[in-house]
């Protein structure tokens, strides 16, 4: 009897995890296919650099109008449902909070309510955020109190909350992923790894640039990109939907990352880079760190690639 292909939704496919994640079920026979606002205007270059962009079924899709998610999901009717969209930059939150909150909260909330009245099978995975933990003394673990020092961890909060209820309430096989920062080539250049990536690469070419960064005593627990995305897959393969933390369980600091990143090139990272109180934010998490203890267990997941590693991977891949 012939094996029915397996079917996946990414919803927001253009950005760093669903590069990867794509190019990951595509290797496990999947049929995917993937959506952005508008699909035909989209460049849709991460797909580009993977190699895979062709291989994809490609939709328009706005999670805030009700109307656009139930259209696509009786039309694709994946098996697995994978929601990595709405507004990713913590910094640009405060900027757009509303907006932050519409393209979260409501986009989940909306996926949620569309995957309930149609009685869906399909599995449902939301990307949550290690910022709904706020500072943490401890590693967080999956039940750790929340405390979200941004409007965006505040939205994510919120859909984490929502997703629980409708697993609980209505029976919905959905879960979320607690992810920790994870890197990869694959950033946009607003996120501080890839502006601190760039430009001592630029430096070490010969570029007179001076580095302007925010607060360097921040502390994160930073992991590898393609890693994370099989723990998203993991988790819609368990045999009850259950959420949990992906984390390396090991942080450094803003200023090692510098400092390992420029001295890796043969540079003085003093040299080259100052701190802007411009840039620091309203409220910031001076120390983020998780425990993904459950995830290891269960999943039998565990993060593999360590900070120093990171810090190689990324430079080896950079495009300057």
């Amino acid at each position: 009897m012939h094996k029915k292909t397996p079917k996946a939704l990414i919803i927001g496919i253009s950005g760093q995890d669903g590069g990867y994640l794509a190019r990951l079920l595509l290797q496990k026979g999947y049929e995917v296919h993937g959506t952005s606002r508008d699909h035909e205007t989209c460049l849709f270059s991460n797909l580009i650099k993977l190699g895979v962009k062709s291989q994809i079924h490609l939709h328009s899709l706005v999670t805030g109008d009700f109307r656009s998610v139930l259209t696509i999901l009786q039309k694709v009717r994946a098996d697995e449902i994978y929601n990595l969209a709405g507004q990713t930059s913590v910094g640009l939150s405060f900027a757009y909070p509303v907006e932050t909150f519409d393209s979260i909260l409501i986009g989940t909330m909306n996926l949620l309510e569309c995957l309930r009245l149609l009685r869906h099978p399909g599995k449902f995975y939301n990307a949550g955020s290690s910022e709904v933990f706020g500072n943490t003394i401890k590693p967080a673990v999956e039940h750790t109190s929340y405390y979200p020092r941004s409007p965006y961890a505040a939205a994510k909060a919120a859909a984490n909350y929502a997703v629980t209820n409708y697993r609980d309430a209505y029976g919905l096989y959905a879960c979320t992923g607690i992810l920790f920062n994870h890197e990869s080539p694959l950033r946009s250049e607003r996120f501080v790894t890839k502006k601190i990536i760039s430009a001592a690469v630029q430096i070490a070419n010969g570029s007179k640039e001076v580095l302007k960064l925010g607060r360097l005593d921040i502390i994160r627990d930073w992991g590898w990109a393609p890693e994370y995305v099989e723990a998203m897959w993991l988790m819609l393969q368990a045999s009850k939907p259950d959420d949990y933390v992906i984390a390396t369980g090991k942080s450094h600091s803003l200023k090692e990352f510098v400092e390992e990143t420029f001295s890796s090139l043969g540079l003085n990272w003093k040299k080259h880079v100052i701190v802007d109180k411009n840039l620091y934010r309203p409220a910031d998490i001076k120390i983020s760190q998780g425990n993904a203890t459950k995830a290891r267990i269960k999943l039998k997941w565990k993060a593999r690639t360590q900070f120093k590693q990171i810090i190689q991977n990324l430079l080896h891949n950079c495009e300057n």
